[in-house]
Order: C-alpha cells, then sequence, then structure tokens
C-alpha cells in the first residue's frame, strides 16, 4: 500500500512538531509542513499532498477561508479545537471533507480518519462537530417551526434511517450496530444518500438534512 502523503498546516510550532512527529511513526509520510493558509495553498500546489490536516485561527489566511483553495489540490481534513458551530459549517461548505476536534480524538483514530477521508470512505467528524452542526440548526429555526420535511429528497426508509443516524453525529460502525446491519451495507447506504442529496461530505448532508443550509424563511409581515 502507498504511503499517505500529507501536508501538516498549524501555526503552534510545538503541536506542529509533535504532529508530524506521530504521523512519522505511524508510517504517514508528511510532505510538507505550512504555518499559515497562504502558506498551506503554495506548499499544495508544488507538493500536491493526498490530505491536508488543516489547522482553523491562524495569522494571514485562517484555515476556514483556506479550505476552499485546498480542497482544489487535496482532500482537506480540519483539525481544531474550535467548536464553533458557524466555523465548522464554514469549513464543511468550503470543502472540507471532515472536522475533528482536539481532544476528541487518539492518534490511531486519527490515522483511521486520514485513511478512510483519502479512501473516500468515511468523512470523520468529531462528536463536537456533529453537535455544532445540529445546534447551529436549532438555532436558526424559531421556536415552534416544524421538522424539516426530506420527502423531497427521495431516500427510501432505510436510507432515512441511517440519515437520521448520521445527523446525530453517529459513525459508520455504530449505524452498523444499531440497525443490525453490515458496515459494508452502511456505506452502500451513505454513497446513495450523498448522491440524492447532492453532497460529497458527512457535514454537508447533515446540513442539508437538518436545512441548516438554506436560510431561515423571512418573518411574516405585520399590520401597519
Amino acid at each position: 500500500m502507498p504511503q499517505i502523503r500529507v501536508l501538516v498546516v498549524e501555526d503552534n510550532p510545538i503541536v506542529r512538531s509533535g504532529l508530524v512527529t506521530l504521523l512519522r511513526a505511524d508510517g504517514i509520510d508528511v510532505v510538507g509542513e505550512a504555518v499559515d493558509g497562504r502558506h498551506a495553498i503554495e506548499l499544495a500546489g508544488r507538493l500536491r499532498p493526498d490530505i491536508v490536516l488543516l489547522d482553523v485561527r491562524m495569522p494571514v489566511l485562517d484555515g476556514v477561508a483556506a479550505a476552499g483553495p485546498l480542497s482544489r489540490i487535496a482532500k482537506v481534513l480540519m483539525l481544531s479545537y474550535d467548536t464553533d458551530a458557524a466555523v465548522i459549517g464554514d469549513a464543511i461548505r468550503n470543502g472540507a471533507s471532515g472536522y475533528l476536534v482536539h481532544g476528541a480524538f487518539d492518534m490511531p483514530e486519527l490515522v483511521a480518519a486520514i485513511r478512510d477521508t483519502v479512501g473516500g470512505r468515511d468523512n470523520p467528524l468529531s462528536p463536537e462537530a456533529s453537535m455544532a452542526v445540529v445546534a447551529a440548526f436549532r438555532r436558526t429555526q424559531p421556536a415552534g417551526t416544524p421538522a424539516p420535511d426530506h420527502a423531497g429528497f427521495g431516500l427510501t426508509p432505510r436510507e432515512s434511517a441511517v440519515m437520521d443516524l448520521i445527523a446525530r453525529g453517529r459513525t459508520n460502525a455504530e449505524i452498523a450496530r444499531d440497525l443490525f446491519i453490515s458496515e459494508f451495507t452502511v456505506k452502500n447506504h451513505v454513497n446513495r444518500i450523498f448522491a440524492k442529496l447532492a453532497v460529497d461530505t458527512r457535514g454537508a448532508a447533515m446540513a442539508r438534512w437538518l436545512r441548516t443550509d438554506e436560510p431561515p424563511p423571512p418573518p411574516a409581515p405585520t399590520d401597519p
């Protein structure tokens, strides 16, 4: 199996150095290190990594803004301490394939997320990131707003059940266990769901399912 080529983007030298050392110890080929978004775009264009591990809060150009240009070169996996729902949503909309929150994963889980992202098998989201997407939906909907109507998406009952669990932040393995089906079957369902929702990532699917990618309805007119 060829080594996965990774570009690490992190402005904190201690965090960056530690991450690079651990990745290399796990057989990941770290082809470059960048200290801000602009530096990352320049290096990615030259080095052509398979995936970019991208921090959010950085000088010059932050990770959310850099995610768009970088996602046209390689897969982008956000690694951040930031759990702000708006930040997570913007990163995913800009093209990030996943969003992991520091402290919510260990090294084997990060390596698995990198391999799954590059292989197109998953779009990893930390539980905090999943909850942030759901929280964003709740904030944009006035009290008493009816639940989103999913009929127009054309999902089968089984696909709808899978999508409901994705929206709760469940992994493919957890969905397989909850629905008593194989993980391979879950992946097939997820691929069909993405096609029907016209999305490429798990976060974008959640936003579409929860209607957070649509503006809230305008307020009702009042009598003069």
